[in-house]
């Protein structure tokens, strides 16, 4: 299994050995935990959350080994919590934890279903604890992943949110076995939201950060999603870009990192659009593949078509 980690290298290394083909790991089993690991390791940066992924994939596999060696095996709780602000990777690394503890056979789906505070909190008394019920139960088998799930705890004692999270707790031990949720969220917030009910640090017994991107992760991220849609980043288009996200990182209290790089791409298609439609002669494949520093804007600016622009032929309704 090739896991290209950076830290911890050496450890990884000798515990990979126990991943090798072997009477009891099936060669099929292997890829498809390599498969997993591919996925996660293809993400920039999060070294510390791969890391911290790795030392849970480590425990299962030595579970597995000691069981079979008819040693004791514990049971262990793997409610999680993710802190992080917008964009930093939080739903994308609980699809992939979902898909490792499926394939490693902790649960038996390996499903992820994202809600949020509406989804669970009702309307009246008792609407929200069977909106929870049903939410729990679609889960089993996978994960429950709550997205700004400190906002469950912001209305008081009084309010349906503490309703859902008491519900949820009872039914986090009711189905121990078959289902993983994770609350997720601003990290300053989730800290209220743990302090807020006793019995939650101790039943989400393991908490990931998600540092914010830096600048030169946020310009790899940029290049790999332009890649995927067969776009090229210049190196001048490179520099504006960075221009762009150290501007909106001091102007924003809360910067959306990934989800803003990816608005920023998606911006910059459409503006290399409408600027390769002014020009009369054809165009050539570098040309419908180039991103340019003009093109790359944070706000979505009215271009208008020049006189160049050919008119786009009329449907002719009558023949469809």
């Amino acid at each position: 299994m090739n896991i290209t980690f950076k830290n911890n290298e050496e450890s990884i290394k000798a515990a990979v050995t126990h991943a090798e083909p072997t009477a009891t790991l099936a060669p099929s089993y292997v890829e498809s935990i390599k498969e997993v690991f591919h996925e996660l390791d293809d993400m920039i940066g999060l070294e510390k959350v791969k890391e911290l992924i790795y030392e849970i994939y480590a425990l299962l596999q030595v579970e597995k080994i000691r069981q079979e060696m008819g040693l004791k095996v514990n049971h262990h709780v793997y409610h999680m919590v993710f802190k992080g602000n917008p964009g930093t990777g939080k739903t994308t690394v609980a699809r992939i934890v979902a898909k490792l503890f499926q394939r490693m056979g902790v649960l038996s789906k390996g499903h992820l279903i994202e809600v949020e505070r509406a989804d669970l909190v009702g309307e009246y008394i008792g609407h929200t604890a069977q909106k929870t019920r049903d939410l729990v139960k679609k889960a089993l088998g996978g994960i429950l992943f709550i997205d700004e799930a400190y906002s469950l705890a912001r209305g008081g004692d009084k309010d349906f949110g503490k309703e859902a999270i008491d519900c949820m707790v009872k039914m986090m031990e009711d189905k121990h076995s078959d289902l993983i949720i994770i609350l997720a969220g601003y990290p300053e917030e989730m800290d209220l939201l743990l302090e807020s009910n006793t019995g939650l640090p101790s039943r989400f017994p393991i908490k990931i950060e998600f540092d914010d991107y830096s600048i030169n992760e946020l310009v790899l991220i940029a290049a790999k999603m332009a890649a995927e849609r067969d776009y090229t980043l210049t190196t001048e288009t490179i520099s504006r870009l960075k221009d762009i996200i150290l501007d909106e990182k001091l102007d924003e209290t809360v910067f959306s990192n990934a989800r803003f790089v990816r608005n920023v791409i998606e911006k910059s298609i459409r503006h290399q659009a409408v600027r390769l439609m002014s020009k009369p002669t054809k165009l050539s494949k570098q040309e419908l593949m180039t991103i340019l520093p003009k093109d790359m804007s944070v706000i979505e600016e009215n271009i208008k078509p020049d006189n160049n622009i050919p008119n786009i032929p009329q449907v002719n309704k009558s023949v469809i």
